[in-house]
């Protein structure tokens, strides 16, 4: 992408990753085919080269991983909290360790630029770790009564947009609580998942205590319907999300689900706009806008519109598209064919519409999958661009005249996840923040995560909340 500045290639060594050329089943301890042998293969978006052959779960295999997490369970949740914690603290060092190892992994699986790996997904992984390793002995002061118990064996089911940090997410209450896991990674991102196996058994975890069952949606959905699994945990599509919330109506399974968002990222007249386009490029163009809580929707007062949107325009001239193991990279490849497939029809639905579409000049890699950064203007709420979750780099700009109607515009949708707020008055952040129906609202910044800090949604964005001491109650009997 055209830049005022010239920077020589920095690129990271992919040989810090030793990735084997065949992956199984990680269950009660060990890796193990699967039953019916089948097997898929996983590639690097940015070359669409093949990593590695991995062993693909069905059902029988399910089956297998709940048994062996039933078994852990009973030695596991016995245990005291100060020697769960232990197990913890050791996870979150070693990750620590190997962060470097993790994000150039991660790069490779998932295409997102490495700075972002190196810099937010591996730091927020380990933290989160520690930070739910502080909380095993202390359960009996999380407010949630006396002598809490955990509910058994969570299933749980994470998408490929932070595939480590999604699991971190989910592992870390779940061991804290004196929960055992059965988790199934994303399709297209399974090998950060497997190597997290390995820092289980590097931190001589007990076996069972967590099972990891890489394969496609049926093994998803045996996984939410098992009997034996007493709680669900799911991040990804509204529509999964519905099909799970239907599978477990019904059952005594406690659920929370973290769907999809088309967050609002809302500007006043007296917002610093330097400041304002930085957070809305972090918004929108962070891992590719592959991120539920993406500031997918900018509403700016009109009087400014023309000054942001010049400022904003040359921000984005400014940004590097290419290969994602360049530590000078801001914009990384597409995670799949697919939803590459699936950006490029909504926009194409969006220039149909009559919105103006706008990149900034980019060159794209012969080789993988690539969008450039893109902006909508003249959209409507009627626009398509405006109401899909597009879950790619592109951005909806929407006017608006008064506080009364930036808070209308952003609350017409039907998620509920994010938010942000852009001004310099106090009182008018509390005000609108107030007013807005969503479950994280961010003032005069964006994305930015803290594990002792709660996350969720409403409406379609789901239910339940992630993190934080609210994060303990989902895997607690309370």
């Amino acid at each position: 992408m055209a830049s005022v500045f010239e920077y020589a290639p920095a690129p990271e060594s992919r040989a810090i990753a030793d990735i084997a050329p065949s992956y199984g089943l990680f269950i009660d301890g060990e890796f193990v085919e699967a039953a019916d042998g089948k097997v898929f293969k996983t590639v690097s978006p940015s070359t669409e080269e093949v990593l590695s052959e991995i062993a693909q779960a069905g059902s029988e295999d399910v089956d297998r991983a709940v048994k062996a997490a039933r078994r852990a369970f009973e030695k596991w949740s016995a245990l005291p909290g100060a020697e769960r914690a232990k197990y913890l603290f050791r996870i979150a060092r070693i990750i620590q360790e190997r962060s470097r190892e993790l994000a150039v992994l991660e790069t490779l699986d998932n295409g997102k630029p490495i700075k972002e790996t190196r810099d937010a997904d591996l730091p927020l992984v380990a933290a989160h770790f520690f930070y739910y390793a502080g909380w095993a002995d202390k359960l009996d002061h999380a407010g949630f009564g006396a002598n809490p118990r955990p509910l058994g064996v969570a299933g749980q089911v994470i998408p490929w947009n932070f595939p480590l940090l999604m699991l971190a997410w989910k592992i870390a209450p779940a061991l804290a609580t004196g929960n055992t896991v059965v988790l199934k990674p994303a399709e297209t991102t399974p090998l950060s998942a497997l190597f997290f196996a390995d820092i289980c058994r590097q931190a001589g975890l007990p076996k069972g205590v967590v099972n990891i069952l890489p394969g496609y949606g049926d093994a998803g959905a045996a996984l939410v319907a098992h009997p034996d699994v007493n709680k669900v945990a799911f991040t990804g599509s509204t529509a999964v999300g519905k099909e799970i919330a239907r599978t477990v109506a019904g059952t005594r399974k406690k659920v929370t689900l973290e769907l999809g968002g088309k967050g609002a990222n809302i500007v006043f007249d007296d917002a610093p706009v330097d400041q304002a386009v930085e957070g809305i490029v972090n918004g929108i163009f962070f891992n590719q806008g592959q991120v539920c809580c993406a500031g997918s929707r900018l509403l700016v007062q009109e009087s400014i519109q023309e000054e942001l949107l010049e400022s904003l325009k040359r921000r984005l001239s400014t940004l590097r598209l290419g290969d994602p193991l360049d530590k000078n990279t801001d914009i990384g490849a597409i995670n799949s064919e697919e939803q590459l497939t699936r950006i490029t029809s909504l926009v194409e639905l969006g220039e149909a519409e009559g919105a103006e579409r706008w990149s900034p000049a980019c060159e794209l890699p012969e080789s993988g999958y690539w969008f450039a950064p893109t902006l909508f203007t003249n959209v409507t709420q009627a626009h398509r661009i405006a109401r899909d979750e597009i879950f790619g780099p592109v951005l909806s700009v929407l006017t608006f005249r008064t506080p009364d109607e930036a808070v209308a515009k952003a609350n017409n949708t039907p998620y509920g996840l994010s938010a942000g707020i852009w001004t310099e008055k106090g009182s008018r952040i509390l005000a609108v923040a107030n007013k807005l129906r969503a479950g994280v609202v961010w003032s005069n910044t964006f994305n930015k995560f803290d594990p002792t800090s709660p996350f969720g949604g409403y409406k379609e964005s789901g239910f339940g909340r992630e993190g934080g001491r609210h994060g303990l109650e989902a895997y607690l009997d309370v």
